[in-house]
């Protein structure tokens, strides 16, 4: 279980949460949602341990995150932020091997990993290739794979699918949720409240940096959910699965 008790942080003078508590569970795709300025990020960033609140604690499974060594945090958490940056102009396939470090093998027995990786988001002819000569969706895919290769037993990733055209959108989340079947936590930011309804398995949703939802997309991005925090009066259409979100 990876949980926030109580967590709150301000960023400046502007409180970017207030007292969020939630508890979330492996084998299930959660999506954080909420508008603009809400702490989506903020959130996720502090259950990455990138970020330390003034209040409250994340717990990983029974112990407090920060009490536990970056080796074992970094081979149970994996983290993919909005704007992953490259230092080096690697190899895409040296890009994905690096999620293999945490483990100690990136150049013995995860290399059927860093394989099996590549192969499952559609990058196995451009391993070669270096990341300067990726385009933004390409390039979007090779970090995720740098954090799959990882095998974590959590997957946080800030709107991983925003570069992505449709279908590697559905591509990759077949894969969080084919990580998520396997046991894996998958945390997720997402502007897209289709996607969120579509495919995710629980939704919280942020207004202010306090937490306004907690649960079943269905009443999570409610109506009235949907009206109370973005000030938008929609409706969903079409059958469980495959929702369609009409605004007017």
């Amino acid at each position: 279980m990876l949980a926030a008790h109580g967590l709150s942080l301000r960023l400046g003078a502007t409180p970017a949460l207030q007292d969020v508590t939630t508890e979330l569970r492996r084998g299930e795709i959660t999506a954080i949602c909420g508008p603009n300025g809400a702490g989506k990020s903020t959130l996720l960033s502090c259950l990455a341990g990138l970020l330390l609140p003034d209040r409250g604690v994340v717990m990983l499974e029974g112990s407090a995150l920060t009490g536990i060594a970056p080796g074992n945090r970094a081979r149970a958490i994996g983290y993919l932020p909005q704007h992953g940056a490259v230092a080096w102009d690697l190899s895409v396939g040296n890009l994905v091997a690096l999620g293999r470090l945490p483990h100690g093998d990136a150049a013995a027995g995860g290399a059927e990993v860093v394989e099996r990786t590549l192969a499952a988001l559609d990058l196995a002819a451009l391993a070669d290739r270096p990341v300067s000569a990726l385009s933004g969706g390409e390039r979007a895919r090779a970090l995720f794979g740098r954090v799959l290769a990882g095998e974590p037993r959590w997957l946080l990733a800030d709107e991983p699918l925003a570069a992505l055209d449709l279908a590697h959108q559905l591509a990759m989340l077949a894969r969080l949720r084919d990580a998520a079947r396997l046991g894996a936590g998958v945390v997720l930011v997402l502007h897209d409240l289709t996607l969120a309804m579509n495919h995710a398995d629980r939704v919280l949703v942020l207004s202010e940096g306090t937490l306004d939802q907690d649960g079943p997309p269905e009443r999570a991005l409610s109506r009235s959910a949907i009206r109370e925090v973005w000030n938008v009066d929609a409706q969903w259409l079409g059958e469980p699965g495959a929702r369609a979100l009409s605004t007017r």
